[in-house]
């Protein structure tokens, strides 16, 4: 099962991101931030407030991003 095993807020709305698979790179949100339960995350002080939980990314409002999710969209550095 995959999951994310590191996770670092940056600016502009993107997230350091590893995966179980070993693979690692930038999360851009910004895409989604216009949409339904996601408009809360364009608070810089609450887009920060992101945690693994159960191997996906997740706010305290219940907003989340499976890994397999994050795993389609992971701007790579390798």
């Amino acid at each position: 099962m995959l999951q994310v095993v590191k996770l670092y807020p940056k600016e502009n709305y993107l997230l350091h991101m590893g995966l179980s698979n070993g693979k690692e790179g930038e999360f851009d949100v910004s895409p989604w931030l216009d949409m339904g339960i996601f408009k809360e995350l364009k608070d810089h002080d609450y887009f920060r407030q992101v945690r693994i939980t159960f191997g996906d990314i997740a706010w305290p409002n219940e907003q989340d991003f499976s890994a397999d999710t994050v795993e389609l969209e992971l701007q790579s550095y390798i």
